[in-house]
């Protein structure tokens, strides 16, 4: 599952200080990040990551006015992968997102991803890999020194806290300089990158809004580990995660996919 469903709000937002080509302008402004073109659309590269990592089917979460996307694959020729499309009806978070794809995972575990990040193929290959629950953590130097990331926004990321098994204890959102001197090093980021089983539907359905009044994936996830009692494995990488959120980004991610061989 791919969450599609965001506004767009930052790439929306006019930058006097990015340099854009009038397609890129144009497609920043619709704030549909998955078709930013970085010479093509930017899922793509996410598509071709996935299906290098043995990914087969994919389902967009999407909000209701997604013809410009479906209109697209639909011509894409796509014979690695197959697409189906899941509408969420309204942007109420990251777990109402995926509840709305319930019926595409049909009682499979499945892999839930951002479309404005590109993973790098051992994060996904390795999340298959694993069973039951597993998120997939990045190393926080790696992202400073390897992302196209600014480090200042890198330090603002949440932290994932793991015991001594391998297991996520709790996701700490955006944590103080105190808390994360008292945290062991490495710090491991948390990028929004999940292995799920059909157990999450429930806890999607049974958390409250957040203070942003959304229905957010960290705390179904804290809902699995603490009422559930599932465990939920930390596979811990030393590698960048690219992300696409701002105009700014469409610039500096550039030179990181050149080299990269999409193949859909």
């Amino acid at each position: 599952m791919i969450l599609a469903r965001g506004l767009g709000t930052r790439m929306r937002r006019a930058d006097a200080e990015v340099a854009l080509t009038e397609a890129e302008r144009a497609a920043a402004d619709k704030g549909v990040k998955a078709l930013i073109p970085i010479d093509r659309p930017f899922l793509d590269y996410v598509l071709s990551a996935l299906a290098d990592a043995g990914y087969r089917q994919v389902c967009l979460i999407v909000a209701p006015d997604h013809e410009a996307i479906r209109s697209y694959y639909d011509q894409a020729g796509l014979t690695r992968l197959s697409l189906a499309y899941a509408v969420q009806e309204e942007p109420k978070g990251t777990a109402d997102a995926v509840a709305a794809a319930e019926a595409f995972a049909d009682g499979d575990p499945f892999l839930v991803i951002n479309s404005d990040n590109y993973y790098p193929v051992e994060a996904l290959r390795g999340l298959r890999q694993q069973d039951g629950f597993a998120v997939a953590l990045f190393e926080r130097d790696s992202m400073i020194s390897g992302s196209n990331i600014a480090p200042e926004r890198v330090k603002s990321f949440a932290v994932a806290q793991i015991n001594n098994d391998g297991l996520l204890v709790k996701i700490l959102e955006k944590p103080d300089e105190a808390t994360l001197a008292a945290m062991p090093k490495p710090h491991w980021l948390s990028m929004n990158c999940w292995r799920f089983t059909p157990a999450i539907f429930e806890a999607c359905r049974k958390i409250g809004p957040s203070p942003r009044n959304e229905y957010e994936l960290p705390d179904a996830v804290q809902y699995v580990i603490d009422m559930l009692r599932l465990p939920c494995r930390a596979l811990t990488l030393r590698a960048p995660v690219l992300d696409l959120t701002s105009r700014r980004d469409i610039t500096t991610i550039k030179p990181f996919l050149s080299h990269v061989e999409v193949r859909l």
